[in-house]
């Protein structure tokens, strides 16, 4: 980027750039193995505005993932709220909808979760505590209703309905040069992404209830 045009860059925007480069940098090499040098050369930016906007690389790792929940959580808070849906099945059905998409949308998403979430170190702990969990413990409210009111058609804990979604809902992207070398399927064509979100949401809560006909 010329220095004219940075100069005139919002500082927002620029800072936001910063944060989608250090997230698909961390995302792709890991913590450890990304530098904030790399991080500034992919934002186009000077390296000296990641400290001057972060401080550290850790402050960054924090802010980048804070954007990235961000971004999810104002689509899955929006459906929570939502007081025109009034089956437990379709709120979730619609909740697994807008995650596929979200994922397709953010795939750097998944590989930053599946790297952090194998570790067993402050980073996972401060993901969980800060992200994970608020969600995990909204969603558990809504399926244990479902379950316990028998409309979502399930018998076991949310525990386990939480990590079916994220397993089916990701690997096809986070897999997807091996899903194209496979099939010849592009995971990311717009037509694909819909009819994953149709099959995750079929799998998981079975058909759509048929609607009641007149006698």
């Amino acid at each position: 980027m010329a220095r004219g045009a940075a100069a005139k860059e919002p500082a927002g925007d620029r800072r936001e750039r910063i944060l989608r480069a250090a997230l698909a940098a961390f995302a792709q090499n890991g913590f450890d193995g990304s530098s904030t040098r790399d991080i500034a050369a992919r934002a186009g930016v000077n390296h000296g505005l990641i400290p001057y906007y972060f401080g550290t690389k850790q402050k960054l790792w924090q802010a980048a993932v804070d954007l990235a929940f961000g971004d999810m959580k104002a689509g899955l808070d929006m459906l929570l709220a939502d007081a025109s849906i009034t089956s437990d099945r379709e709120r979730a059905a619609q909740l697994i909808h807008a995650h596929v998409h979200f994922v397709a949308r953010h795939p750097e998403f998944v590989r930053l979760m599946h790297d952090e979430g194998k570790r067993r170190g402050a980073r996972m702990r401060w993901i969980v505590d800060r992200h994970v969990k608020p969600l995990y413990e909204a969603l558990a409210t809504l399926l244990e209703r479902g379950r316990q009111q028998h409309t979502l058609k399930f018998d076991f804990a949310p525990l386990h309905f939480f990590y079916l979604v994220a397993g089916s809902v990701g690997v096809i992207f986070h897999q997807a040069e091996e899903c194209k070398r496979l099939s010849g399927v592009d995971p990311f064509d717009p037509a694909v992404v819909e009819e994953h979100a149709r099959a995750v949401t079929w799998m998981l809560l079975g058909p759509p209830d048929e609607p009641a006909t007149a006698d």
